[in-house]
């Protein structure tokens, strides 16, 4: 099988061009890729698919095999690989996910793309549909007890579900302790993406991230634009204003605009290598 080891600001995905390769059992196949011992290493794989309604079609595996809805830096990469391998050579490339149509205008150097701003639509805010336990048109400021600490909590889904929790400091948090346990916590039905974030300004977050199904990650795109909502509806960040989301792997920047309610992400898109690997 041939692949390509892409990442989106330390958030690294197995993706192969299934226009041409087949693919028996995409869910064993990931866990398989991803081992970063006995595999190639990797938060996932993404099948990149023909499509009947866009230019082609994201189909996104976590390290343990489960099927994700949506992936903000993988279908950066997404478009990356279709323009730099001629699938849809264009300004902007249309992206179908198991989320919806997502728009990616690229930003090419020297024939390549090194750069992307995705429209992410509009976040989910209601709490039934996170999904999650609690009631109400939203749940901003909720609380959760993680076992013998209770925490305050944000719920906005990105097209996936993201639970936003503010630190002082993000990089002294113990995350494999206590990802496991936001991540599997009875309140949310489907397991959920947690953010720990820092507010160092208006402009500016800090942010680590477990994710659910692949553990903590380099960085995470739903996330950091689900942490941004949430910072607005807190009140620590504004509309229509670019906020850098700075990651263990990168910055995302990210607007949530008034004009249409819908979430703008810009980051990187680096093709890491290519290769073949037994399926």
């Amino acid at each position: 099988m041939k692949f390509t080891k892409m990442h989106g600001a330390g958030n690294d995905y197995i993706y192969v061009n299934c226009f041409e390769e087949k693919i028996k059992d995409r869910s064993k196949t990931a866990v398989k890729v991803s081992d970063r011992h006995f595999g190639i290493g990797s938060d996932g794989l993404i099948c990149i698919d023909p499509s009947d309604t866009a230019d082609c079609k994201m189909d996104m595996y976590n390290a343990d095999g489960s099927q994700g809805k949506m992936c903000g830096n993988g279908v950066r990469c997404v478009a990356k690989f279709a323009y730099d391998n001629g699938i849809a050579k264009k300004e902007e490339i249309a992206v179908e996910t198991l989320s919806g149509i997502k728009y990616i205008k690229v930003a090419v150097k020297d024939g390549k793309v090194y750069e992307a701003t995705v429209n992410m639509g509009e976040p989910i805010l209601k709490a039934s549909e996170i999904p999650s336990a609690y009631t109400g048109e939203r749940a901003i400021g909720e609380k959760l007890k993680i076992g013998d600490r209770e925490y305050t909590v944000s719920l906005v889904s990105m097209g996936n579900p993201h639970c936003i929790v503010y630190v002082d400091d993000v990089y002294s948090l113990d995350l494999p302790k206590i990802g496991p346990d936001f991540e599997n916590n009875e309140k949310f039905p489907e397991r959920i993406n947690t953010e720990f974030i820092k507010v160092v300004s208006p402009e500016k977050l800090e942010m680590r991230v477990w994710e659910r199904g692949s553990g903590e990650t380099l960085a995470c795109g739903t996330g950091a634009c689900a942490s941004v909502v949430a910072s607005v509806l807190n009140g620590y960040c504004k509309k229509d204003t670019l906020v850098t989301v700075k990651l263990l792997g990168g910055e995302l920047k990210i607007k949530w605009s008034s004009e249409d309610n819908n979430v703008y992400m810009t980051g990187p898109a680096a093709t890491i290598c290519t290769g073949e690997v037994e399926e």
